[in-house]
Order: structure tokens, then sequence, then C-alpha cells
């Protein structure tokens, strides 16, 4: 009898697609990340049916479980806590398995927060790259994103709430100026897209809170960058100064994120500090 592979909804409960709900409703068990979660779904649904974890912790140990449950010809779902289970989220290892062993496999098409983010940033979609959740010590990261900087695709990113200030920075390290979009709470009551340089994107983390799983897009390498002569950086320049931002910090990011020499940010600082001085006298 069949693995089936159920995405759930990323937000809002009903993105729930129907023939999800049919298997989920003729499932004799269902696999998933977390049952508490699940819980709410099925509850909100009026489905009732056993439910056994299935998460990172004991994925290998609960594959042969599952396997023993197909041996016997039960019908299993796989879910994971939102989304599609096997991206970024627990199910590969089973579903390699399940096929390995020769017991019939189906994934089902449906919710997933990458394509709705590549959809909202505004970053060309005739290709990208998802690389999911880049984890390590502030080295591995670097080195991972350093190995990406040269795709000319899109790249899309998942990033965790306590991680987002740090993996912006290092972001902004590897690929320099780009245009990138942060998307948070897909398909949520608060959902968010906040787009520019990476080197503006990097400033939101400084001045607010941001909750909520976040998909990070960063345009791929080979787009032109701003140069010195291009207005769009002395706006940039003058947005942070009014918010407070030190001028060393403003020469910075824009160094990083336009290539403009920090002696040249400093000086159309300081210019504007005076001219902006002389007509308030």
């Amino acid at each position: 009898m069949p693995l089936v592979i159920v995405p759930t909804p990323v937000g809002n409960l009903t993105d729930m697609t129907l023939r999800g709900l049919d298997v989920l409703r003729n499932a004799d068990v269902i696999a998933c990340e977390d049952t508490r979660r699940t819980l709410k779904l099925l509850n909100h649904y009026d489905i009732h049916k056993p439910l056994i974890s299935y998460h990172r912790h004991n994925e290998r140990t609960r594959t042969d479980e599952i396997l023993g449950r197909l041996e016997r010809g039960e019908n299993v779902a796989l879910v994971s806590d939102a989304g599609t289970p096997g991206i970024s989220d627990p199910g590969q290892i089973l579903a390699a398995a399940a096929i390995e062993s020769g017991f019939p496999v189906d994934a089902l098409p449906g919710a997933n927060a990458l394509l709705p983010a590549l959809l909202l940033s505004g970053i060309s979609s005739r290709g990208f790259h998802f690389a999911g959740f880049v984890v390590g010590n502030d080295s591995e990261i670097a080195s991972a994103l350093s190995e990406l900087s040269g795709i000319r695709d899109a790249l899309i990113f998942y990033v965790a709430p306590h991680d987002l200030a740090a993996f912006l920075e290092s972001s902004l390290r590897a690929f320099g100026a780009r245009r990138a979009a942060l998307i948070r709470e897909i398909s949520k009551v608060h959902q968010e897209a906040i787009r520019g340089m990476l080197g503006e994107l990097v400033l939101v983390p400084r001045t607010r809170e941001l909750k909520g799983e976040m998909v990070l897009v960063v345009e791929g390498a080979g787009s032109p960058k701003p140069d010195a002569d291009n207005s769009d950086w002395r706006m940039l320049a003058s947005g942070m100064k009014k918010e407070g931002i030190w001028d060393k910090i403003i020469a910075n990011v824009l160094f990083e994120s336009y290539g403009i020499a920090r002696n040249t940010v400093k000086k159309f600082l300081s210019r504007e500090a005076a001219e902006n001085e002389r007509k308030r006298q």
C-alpha cells in the first residue's frame, strides 16, 4: 500500500487541498513532525486518525517502523508542521527508503514557502537555486554562501528569526550589491515582503523585531552594480542619516552593498549636513 507525502498549509489552514484532505481521511496512520501541530489541522477539518511522530531526531529509527506498516498493507500519510515534507523538513529519508523497498510512493502538489516568496520578491523567477536553511558556525556559513555567489539564478534561503541579523550580514559580505527580498509569515495575517538592496535589508533587524519563519530571496550573480554616479546610494545614505545611523555605519553599508568608497560616502554626508545647517540659518 502507498506512502503519500501530503503538503500542509504554511499559514492559513484553508490552503489545504481537497485531495490532501481526502488522503488524510483515508489514511490508516499519519506520520507527522509534531503531533500537536498536526492535531490542530485535523481537528479543524474533523479528521480523526492515529498519529505517530516522525521528526529529525527519530526519522531514521522511525523509518523502519513505517516500512513495516507499509509491508502490512497500511496506507501511510506523511506530513510536516508546514509545507511539503522532505523540503527542508523530515521526509526525504523515508521516501527514499520506501522507493528502495519497492513500495508505491506518491507526493501531492500543495503548499510551500519558497515559490510564493520568489514571486513576491519581484526578482526574476526564470530560474532559481533553493538552498534551504544554511547551518553551521560563522565560517561554515560564510564558506557555503561564497560557493553560491557565482550562481546566476535567484537564490532562496529559509531563515529562522534568531539567525536573521547574522545571516543577512553574512549574505551581504558574500553577495555584495544585489537586490533582495525578505518574505515572512507567508499566508498568515501579518504576511510581509521587505524589498531592497541587501545593504538595506541588513539594517531592518536593527530597527525592529521580526518574528515568524522567513524566506530570503537574493538575485543571482551578473546583475550590474550601481556606480558612484548613481543617485540611489545617495538617497539611501540620506534616509539612514535621518534615522540617526552613524556616518561610519552608513559608509560601511554602502561600501558593502554598492561598492561606493567609504570616503566618498562620508564626504557626501558632510556636504549634506553642511547644506542642511546653512538652510536652517
